[in-house]
């Protein structure tokens, strides 16, 4: 299972950190990924990390703003979210599975999802 935590309140040009960590003793899948769904909007691709190597990928809107990283000594990944903006503001989730390369960005590749935390960015 996956748990999403740090989500919270933040002004404009703020930052936070969310953090997913996955029970077990090891992380049994290949890709990490975090999404975002807005109210009335689909779900959108941020960025997936490659659990072997830490590679990474981001979707366009949050390139050069958002940092993925993972910690595999504890299953644990990490969202930096720095330069928020007001359009940031949804709930987001973690999730595993085991994409190929071409497929990070597609949420059908992710098997196993964590519940959500909100993220509010205020104007």
């Amino acid at each position: 299972q996956l748990q999403a935590s740090g989500g919270g309140s933040v002004q404009a040009g703020g930052s936070l950190r969310l953090s997913c960590v996955a029970s077990g003793r090891t992380f049994g899948y290949n890709i990490m990924g975090w999404f975002r769904q807005a109210p009335g909007k689909e779900r959108e691709f941020l960025a997936s990390i490659r659990w072997r190597d830490g590679v990474t990928y981001y979707g366009s809107s949050v390139r050069g703003r958002f940092t993925m990283s993972r910690e595999k000594a504890t299953n644990r990944s990490y969202l930096q979210m720095n330069s928020l903006k007001p359009e940031d503001t949804a709930v987001y989730f973690c999730a595993a599975g085991n994409p190929v390369l071409s497929a990070w960005i597609d949420e059908r590749g992710y098997r196993n999802w964590g519940q959500g935390t909100l993220v509010t960015v205020s104007s």
